[in-house]
């Protein structure tokens, strides 16, 4: 079976990496859709799809986890046709793996299967947490793996960060 999983990745997280993990022990194959693909460069959505794209990429090749496919998913800002959308920019998939209500009622009312998922420490491992310590100059590392960090390091990440707070 094939699954899907849909997020921004910002960054990619250690929540993030158990979560691909557990879709492809349980399902044995994951699509990623990185979700709104075509914003970067805002503090909701400092990293662009590409770089979003690496950050996943060499994680899970370092981790040694497979069979996997990576996908840019633009909003479209039409909850009607969304579902649809995302299915036409993926690969097959049997369920959609989501603990986000929207999602679920979006999916399930075109037929789509969805299931939910465990929650990973929800409450260290979130985007917007590290987003934050990021641009306070506080400890992240220990939250994304250590390709990912290697990956924001050679973008010069926490300083688009910083810089795009200062500008709000």
């Amino acid at each position: 079976m094939r699954s899907l999983l849909i997020g921004r990745f910002q960054p990619f997280h250690n929540g993030h990496a158990k979560l691909v993990k557990y879709a492809v022990d349980k399902y044995g194959e994951v699509v990623i859709a990185i979700g709104s693909a075509y914003d970067s460069y805002t503090i909701r959505n400092p990293f662009t799809a590409g770089e979003r794209y690496l950050m996943i990429h060499t994680a899970l090749e370092e981790a040694g986890i497979g069979r996997y496919y990576i996908i840019p998913v633009p909003d479209i800002n039409r909850y009607g046709v969304y579902a649809g959308h995302v299915a036409e920019m993926s690969p097959k998939f049997d369920v959609v793996l989501s603990n986000n209500p929207l999602i679920k009622e979006i999916f399930e009312k075109d037929g789509f299967n969805v299931e939910g998922t465990p929650m990973f420490e929800r409450e260290i491992y979130s985007g917007t947490e590290i987003r934050r310590r990021i641009a306070a100059g506080e400890e992240w590392r220990q939250l994304v793996p250590d390709a990912v960090a290697r990956v924001i390091d050679g973008m010069k990440g926490e300083g688009r960060i910083k810089r795009l707070h200062d500008i709000q």
